[in-house]
């Protein structure tokens, strides 16, 4: 497969992965999964534009900014059919349940949330909007920033957990056609691009950007360890889990003050 065609076919891929943006998937097989994979930062980029751009119409029309950041919070779910949200409680219930390999992926397949899930929903959506709230009341240049740099760095924690040497949990499903498949080269470049992206979060902090999505990344890979540990390897709900867990450290990271 030409290495333009497999590039097309990974973007195509990774907008319908990570997005509800009405794109047409084309060839589906390991490589281009790969390549998929290590756009998702720039696809989260995308993505945390739209809601960046939503949190600001909405601020400017005089809506609150707790209400504004809810609703954008609620878009963030609604571009991406909520399924980053459904694995962050379906891994939660699982690693919550303290059962190990098989038996823990069958409570992963359950349609019902349990306790842990929801509790975790709750947390990750009640920190995001908070966030978001404080994120309004920046300059707008900061605020795109901020959204844009913490939307960007949950996918990249996807990048991260589908690198060489991650296996997956079950022989088939999403888990099992990303991991492995992207390498040290594109991970690279993804984890400079989006450190570059947050110097500007901050104002008159350039570090804190950059610091925040360190710090997020290093607490998806202590997550990711755990769950290779007890599942034996990643599953698309732990990605999802993982975008969403990234995602609401950096969004912390971005509003801490010293």
């Amino acid at each position: 497969m030409p290495a333009e065609s497999r590039f097309l076919a990974g973007t195509r891929l990774a907008l319908t992965t990570f997005t509800t943006l009405p794109v047409r998937a084309g060839r589906i097989d390991r490589p281009v999964a790969g390549t998929a994979m290590a756009l998702a930062p720039a696809v989260g980029a995308l993505l945390g534009a739209l809601l960046a751009g939503v949190l600001l119409l909405l601020t400017g029309a005089v809506a609150p900014p707790l209400v504004a950041a809810g609703v954008t919070v609620g878009a963030a779910a609604l571009l991406t059919r909520g399924l980053h949200l459904d694995g962050l409680a379906d891994t939660v219930d699982a690693l919550g349940s303290y059962r190990r390999g098989a038996a823990a992926l069958e409570i992963m397949k359950k349609p019902d949330v349990g306790p842990f899930g929801v509790v975790a929903l709750v947390v990750v959506l009640l920190v995001q909007a908070a966030a978001l709230a404080d994120l309004a009341g920046r300059s707008w240049p900061a605020c795109v920033a901020a959204v844009v740099t913490a939307t960007a760095a949950g996918r990249l924690g996807v990048t991260v957990a589908c690198r060489r040497g991650v296996p997956a949990a079950r022989p088939d499903g999403l888990g099992a056609l990303v991991a492995g498949t992207v390498g040290p080269l594109a991970l690279t470049v993804g984890a400079v691009a989006v450190a570059l992206l947050a110097v500007g979060a901050v104002p008159g902090r350039p570090w804190q950007g950059p610091l925040a999505v360190a710090a997020a990344l290093a607490v998806a890979l202590l997550l990711l360890n755990h769950v290779v540990r007890r599942l034996g390897g990643i599953t698309g709900d732990v990605l999802g889990a993982t975008v969403e867990v990234v995602t609401t450290l950096v969004y912390l990271g971005l509003v801490l003050s010293g």
